[in-house]
Order: structure tokens, then sequence, then C-alpha cells
């Protein structure tokens, strides 16, 4: 136990005077302040269906952005800023289509990394046997629009 705190101590050490030495955002290629970034993301989510849903049911759908940070950038910062949106599908027989906008406008410190996207397709129904997801995916890098922009997204979700 003595031993692997001796040899724990100096790997701390090391770590510690490396963030101390570490540059600023501005010796890394980063901009020096906030960079303001708006738009909008169109989603289109093509979702099919293992069967076709009975009378009553419907398919919703749930889409979010955020600033994709590097992992080591996102344990500094305080609050990352999101949007989302929500949508009933359109269904037809064994497929259901959503479509889903989302605006956003804030200041991030490196437009670089673009948004990370996020959705979730769930069915509901009359009964219980029927509610429960349909497909969900995180974390999807997407580039942000021109400045003021739209891009628009197609995914399929099986």
């Amino acid at each position: 136990m003595g031993r692997t705190r001796t040899l724990m101590f100096p790997l701390l050490m090391s770590l510690a005077s490396a963030a101390l030495w570490a540059g600023t955002p501005a010796d890394l290629g980063h901009a020096e302040g906030p960079v303001a970034v708006s738009g909008s993301y169109f989603l289109t989510l093509n979702v099919r269906l293992d069967r076709a849903l009975p009378a009553g049911a419907a398919i919703l759908c749930k889409a979010r952005i955020a600033p994709n940070l590097p992992s080591l950038q996102s344990l500094n910062e305080r609050m990352v800023p999101a949007d989302w949106a929500a949508s009933v599908a359109t269904v037809t027989g064994n497929s259901a289509t959503c479509s889903l906008r989302i605006p956003f406008s804030w200041a991030v410190s490196d437009p670089r990394g673009g948004v990370g996207l996020s959705y979730e397709v769930d069915a509901v129904g009359p009964s219980s046997s029927l509610a429960g997801p349909v497909g969900a995916r995180q974390g999807i890098g997407v580039a942000y629009p021109a400045p003021g922009g739209t891009s628009r997204l197609m995914i399929g979700v099986n």
C-alpha cells in the first residue's frame, strides 16, 4: 500500500504541473473569446417500424443539439447551451416520418467543433404494451450551418 502511494505521488505532481503550465486557449489555436453562432437544423427522421401501429397509437420524436466540446473543455464549462424540439410523426403503414426544426443562437469558445446531435423516437399508445423506445442515438457530430443558415439532415431510424 505504501509503495503504491509512493508511485502515485510523482504521477499526480506531473499532472498538476502540466495543468499549471498549459497554454492559454489563444496559444492552442482557439479564439480568444466567445464566438457567436446561429442558424437552424431541419431534421427529417425516417422511422421503419416492425409492425403497423394500432388505432390510437402515435410515434413521438425528440431531438437535441448542444455545442460539441472537446472532453477536457466540457469539464470546465459551467453551462453548455442546448436547444431541442419535439414532434409527432406522420405514420403510413410500417413507416413514420418526423420533421423537426431546431433554431439556435449561442456564444461558443470554439466554433470548429460543431454540434452534438441526439435524438429519441418513442411509440405511445392506448395500451402500455405498445409504449416504448423505437430508436435513439446520442452525440452525432454535425458541423454548424453557414451563419444564420439552415442545415438539412435526413436520418434513418430502424
